[in-house]
Formats: structure tokens, C-alpha cells, sequence
């Protein structure tokens, strides 16, 4: 083919850096925020955290002179030396003081210089090392010691192969370890705090346990003679198998499954710190119910105020004074302007940041303000992004990131944003309710059952359907699944 020229015009959208810096500061949340302004601030010395001496300025509503420049963005090319206006970055007697605050007015000087203690703890591993070293072993076998309690996950199981745990060893540590040399150090392991660690599976686990309690009585052993012999009924629960079996009285079988019930599944997770940092949420919102008024206030205690550099202003002021003006002075100043325009908008980005996280929250709190006076999950109305996107004027795709990465504290706990958001279902009347409703109903239905005779997903869908709501008992299912209700013969309790 021959080469040829073509004219095309097309339309494209491309996202500012701006508006990447925005949607990656609205995902972040508010306990990661103060260390994201950290990274900012040791990246770009033109921005800087408000002095105290500054904090009356806030008050008197001085603006920032930077907050509302529009700098043309330099490219660098050597022609624009000769033109340099910094005018718009200096201004005499102008305090260079952000016009927004990021502090809590809420919280007293006392509040924010109090040193919050932390707890130090020893994590699981840790725990175990410890043990460990109480024990004669040579170098050799301590290493393999160390590699098998380092295979152990959070749970406090070793779901690692024997072979790769070995191959580990051979690689990493030049030590030549057998299958029946690692077994011995497992069993050895397995003695120590808390009981039922090490185990390659919740049977070995839950028998371990057993084991060292053979002294309490006989149904310990028959509760071993279970575990040995019905493992698969046991867990699906077919106690009239077990109890054939084993010739067991009700009264007999009720408590040898107490026994086991009492045992811990998860021995790993009693010890120190490990794999709970999702139990502490720090909120970004709070929620007030003020005599009947609801308060909306943002969690912004964690986050320093930010100002432009003073220095990098005194830099601009002495370039701009000055007669002689060589290359390198014209590069520096260069550098400078390009700092402080990364500054500006970072400031503008958490402007923005707090004010569509407020926007957003409000529209939430409006929508299902209801909820938020009284607590009841059934007052929840039907409730999709789009309808906050509307109210809002943000985009769909915003809305959810802020959804999914916040939370917000009332007087009846602590929620995700996304715990609000829920799909419809209509009644014999025709009104749209929330299936947050409909859940909220499912879930007290199993909750008040004989738990000798649990409701089934058919009956659960009837006693649904004599209420009003038009449900079908695979819908009913899928609730039930998503709420994490197992089903009516995993609820039959003795």
C-alpha cells in the first residue's frame, strides 16, 4: 500500500493531574491521611504545616493568595527564561496563611497535644520463638524449628507441605532436613501455648485440644471417640447417626458436644496482634442526633493545617528585587514556581476532598435520615449510588469510591457508607422498601426459631410473603447466604 497523509479530529477525555490527585486522596481514609500529607510534605518543601502563631489568621477568614491563582503550568524550554512573572506569588504584607482548616474546632488544645499510649504486645510468632528457645536444641534443629513456626498462618495451622517446607530449608538455609526429621519437631511444637496450634487441619486441631483435657472426665474421651470416628457427621450434624453409634442419651450426647463447642477452631488468633487491624475503624464522619436535629461533622483531628512555604516566598521576593538575574538564579525560580503550584494543589485537592466527602455524607444522611434518628433497619429506604450522585451532582464512579472506603459513627454504631445502599422490593401494595429491610426481618426470623426445629428456606419464605413482601425462596436463600446464616440443618442445635 502507499504511504498517504490523513487529517482526523477526535475527542478525547483525559483526567487532569488534579483530578488523579483528588480520587486518590478520596479513597484514602481518614487514619491513613495524616500520613499521606506526610509523604506530601517531605516530597515538595514549598508546602509546609500552619505554625501556631498562625492559627489566629483562620479566624480573621484571611484568604490563602495562592488559593485562587490560575498559573499557566511551565514547560520548561529555555525561551521563557527572559519572562519570569512571579507576581502572582508575591504580594507585600499578605500573610500566606491556607483559608481552610482541616482542624476540628470541637477539640481544645489539651485534646491535641495529648500523647495517645499505644499497647505493645507480642504477636503470635513471637509467642511461639519464645517457647521455643526454652527448649535444648542444637542449631541445626532450631532452624527447622523456626522455618515450621514461620509457616504457621494467623489461624495457627500449618496448611504448608511437608516437601515444601523442606525444600524451603534446603534453599534458603543450606540445611538438609527429612520428612521424619520436620514431623518430629511438628509433634514437638504441638505441645506448646495455646493448645491445638501447628495442626494441618480443624480435626487434628480440635483432638490436640482434647488431649491434654483426657483428665476432666469420660466425656472428653467419648468427645475424642467423635471427633476419631464421626468427624463428617458431627460437623453436617447428624447427631442421630452419632448418637446410634455411640449409644449416647440425649442428655449424654448434649454434653459431649458442649464439649467440643467449647474448644477453640482457631487457636493462632488468641495470641497478640496479628491479622486485626481490620477491628479498629476510625470513623470519617460523626453523626449528632441533636433533640431530634441530626449534626454532621467530619473526622478531621488527624490532619494538619497546610500553608505555602514562607521561605520559598522570601526566595521569589529576593529574585524578584534583585538586578542581576543569571541562568541559574532563572532555573531555581523556575523550580520554585513548579513546587508551589504542586502545592497549591495539593491544598485545593483536600479543599475539594472535604468538600465532596461532606456533600456526599449529607446527601446520605437526608436520604436516610429516618435511620439515623431511631437505628431500626427497617426504616431504610431503597437507595442506589445514582440517586446520590443526583442530589450531589458528583459522578456515579465518585460516590462510590467514597461509599466503599468510609465510614461513619452514630449513636447505634459504627457504619461502612455501602451498608446504606441497597437494591428495592415491592410489597403487595406496590411500595418499594430496601432489601436492607427485608434482610434486617430474615435475620430476626432465624434469630427467634426453635433452634430444634429451624425454620427452612421455604418457610422462611412464607412467613416473608404473610407479611407482605413479594420474595421467592431462592431470593430468600441468597439473603441468607449473604448474611451468613447457614442453613436449616447447620442451625439444629441439641
Amino acid at each position: 500500500m502507499a504511504l498517504s497523509q490523513s487529517l482526523q479530529q477526535k475527542l478525547l477525555q483525559k483526567l487532569s493531574p488534579q483530578q488523579i490527585q483528588l480520587m486518590k486522596l478520596l479513597q484514602v481514609p481518614t487514619a491513613n491521611l495524616e500520613e499521606r500529607i506526610k509523604e506530601e510534605l517531605e516530597e515538595n518543601p514549598a508546602l509546609e504545616v500552619t505554625e501556631e502563631d498562625h492559627e489566629d489568621n483562620y479566624e480573621d477568614g484571611q484568604n490563602d493568595e495562592f488559593s485562587d491563582a490560575n498559573d499557566e503550568e511551565y514547560d520548561g524550554s529555555e525561551d521563557d527564561y527572559g519572562n519570569i512573572d512571579i507576581s502572582e506569588y508575591v504580594h507585600e504584607g499578605d500573610d500566606e496563611v491556607g483559608d481552610y482548616r482541616l482542624r476540628d474546632e470541637n477539640y481544645g488544645d489539651n485534646d491535641e497535644q495529648k500523647t495517645i499510649p499505644h499497647r505493645i504486645e507480642k504477636t503470635f510468632h513471637e509467642h511461639l520463638l519464645d517457647q521455643l528457645g526454652m527448649l535444648p536444641l542444637d542449631e541445626r534443629k532450631h532452624k527447622i524449628a523456626e522455618q515450621i513456626i514461620g509457616s504457621l498462618d494467623d489461624d495457627g495451622y500449618l496448611r504448608r507441605d511437608i516437601t515444601a517446607i523442606a525444600d524451603d530449608l534446603a534453599f534458603r538455609q543450606g540445611v538438609d532436613a527429612s520428612e521424619e526429621e520436620i514431623n518430629e519437631l511438628i509433634s514437638l511444637i504441638q505441645l506448646f501455648d495455646p493448645p491445638g496450634i501447628c495442626c494441618r487441619s480443624l480435626q487434628e486441631c480440635l483432638l490436640l485440644q482434647l488431649e491434654r483435657q483426657k483428665a476432666e472426665g469420660k466425656e472428653v474421651e467419648k468427645a475424642i471417640d467423635i471427633l476419631n470416628r464421626y468427624f463428617d457427621e458431627f460437623t453436617k450434624k447428624h447427631y442421630e447417626k452419632i448418637q446410634r453409634g455411640l449409644d449416647l442419651t440425649d442428655e449424654g450426647l448434649k454434653e459431649v458436644i458442649g464439649q467440643i463447642i467449647r474448644l477453640n477452631p482457631k487457636p493462632g488468633g488468641t495470641v497478640g496482634e496479628s491479622n486485626r487491624a481490620e477491628s479498629y475503624v476510625i470513623p470519617d464522619f460523626f453523626i449528632l442526633n441533636n433533640a431530634g436535629r441530626l449534626e454532621l461533622t467530619l473526622n478531621s483531628k488527624n490532619a494538619p493545617d497546610l500553608r505555602i512555604s514562607e521561605g520559598y516566598r522570601e526566595m521569589l521576593k529576593e529574585y524578584d528585587k534583585g538586578s542581576k538575574k543569571d541562568k541559574r538564579q532563572k532555573e531555581a525560580v523556575l523550580f520554585i514556581k513548579q513546587k508551589i503550584d504542586a502545592a497549591k494543589w495539593f491544598i485545593d485537592a483536600i479543599k475539594q476532598r472535604q468538600h465532596t466527602l461532606i456533600s456526599t455524607m449529607q446527601a446520605i444522611m437526608d436520604y436516610q435520615h429516618e435511620f439515623f434518628l431511631t437505628g431500626d433497619e427497617t426504616t431504610l429506604r431503597p437507595m442506589i449510588l445514582k440517586d446520590i450522585a443526583e442530589r450531589t451532582g458528583l459522578d456515579i464512579s465518585t460516590v462510590s469510591r467514597v461509599a466503599n472506603s468510609k465510614f461513619v459513627q452514630t449513636e447505634f454504631g459504627t457504619y461502612r457508607l455501602k451498608f446504606f445502599f441497597s437494591e428495592s422490593l415491592s410489597t403487595d401494595s406496590g411500595e418499594e422498601v430496601s432489601t436492607r429491610e427485608v434482610k434486617k426481618i430474615l435475620s430476626d426470623l432465624v434469630e427467634g426459631e426453635n433452634k430444634k426445629k429451624p425454620l427452612s428456606d421455604e418457610r422462611l419464605t412464607e412467613l416473608l410473603q404473610e407479611k407482605g413482601y413479594n420474595i421467592a425462596r431462592r431470593t430468600v436463600a441468597k439473603y441468607r447466604e449473604q448474611l451468613n446464616i447457614p442453613v436449616a440443618r447447620l442451625r439444629k442445635e441439641l
